[in-house]
């Protein structure tokens, strides 16, 4: 085995997970899931079958990750986020048929205990602020809050907030890298390439 699973967790014949990954207590990876390199699922985490997670991502305590959810590449999921695949649920009527695929961009972080409604895209490296609820596609960078959420600003790729410029200019830099952004209407386009 070239990862960690902890006495307590549970990985079904069959699910596939990268090297240095660390499965921690009490979770359970149902057959189906395909795990990348250096991933982390914190304690009582749930991956079901049709469940793609990219290398280098965390999946923090108490996050189900169900089924028609994607996460590239160094997704961060903070403690007891939810994520849902069926739009209109009942408990009395079966809707497996109707799953909406979620995906969620490299490097974004959702925020712990905020809620992604099923069938959305996250954008690269936005950033999904604690509790906020998001049932519309969010812009790359992009920085949202509330419920249900709406942006309030843009993030770097090094996840600092990043001040919007003054009027007649559309560059932004990050406080901490020093690396340039430039805003096209609603879209922010990374200038510089990461140090």
């Amino acid at each position: 085995m070239s990862y960690f699973q902890h006495s307590s967790a549970i990985v079904d014949e069959g699910a596939q997970i990268g090297e240095n990954s660390r499965i921690w207590h009490f979770v359970h990876v149902c057959s189906g899931a395909r795990i990348g390199e250096g991933v982390s699922l914190g304690q009582n985490v749930f991956v079901g079958n049709k469940v793609v997670i990219g290398d280098h991502c965390k999946v923090q305590n108490n996050v189900s990750v169900y089924d028609n959810v994607t996460l590239e590449d160094g997704v961060f999921c903070g403690p007891s986020m939810v994520f849902t695949n069926v739009y209109n649920p009942r408990s009395l009527i079966e809707r497996k048929d109707q799953y909406r695929a979620t995906l969620v961009k490299k490097g974004a972080t959702l925020g712990a205990n905020s809620t992604i409604v099923c069938g959305v895209t996250i954008g690269e490296y936005a950033f999904i602020g604690a509790g906020a609820v998001i049932n519309k596609d969010v812009p790359a960078f992009a920085l949202m809050v509330g419920v249900p959420a709406r942006q309030i600003g843009w993030m770097s790729e090094f996840g600092e907030q990043l001040q919007l410029p003054v009027e007649g200019h559309d560059e932004l830099t990050c406080p901490n890298t020093g690396i340039r952004y430039v805003l096209c209407g609603n879209s922010l386009n990374k200038v510089d390439a990461y140090k």
